[in-house]
């Protein structure tokens, strides 16, 4: 597991957020907000969330794929943990 910062700051990056995960079909992605943590996968559950600040992106996949998916996350990560 990987664990990076994002910012999800629009409404169009959320939407472009969650088309980039949804191509990595197999690979779990939570993000974590205070103590709630939901399937970033999902719009409505992003919506939910406090996105005036950075959130906690937990990455559920092997290192074969973690470098393609750390491309396709790039303009939405703030920091890497």
């Amino acid at each position: 597991m990987k664990t990076v910062s994002i910012s999800l700051n629009s409404i169009d990056k959320v939407k472009s957020f969650v088309n980039e995960l949804v191509r990595f079909s197999n690979v779990d992605f939570d993000l974590v907000s205070g103590r709630y943590v939901i399937d970033a996968k999902s719009i409505m559950g992003i919506f939910s969330l406090d996105l005036s600040k950075p959130i906690s992106l937990n990455i559920h996949a092997d290192e074969k794929l973690m470098e393609e998916i750390m491309t396709a996350l790039q303009p939405y990560i703030v920091e890497e943990a």
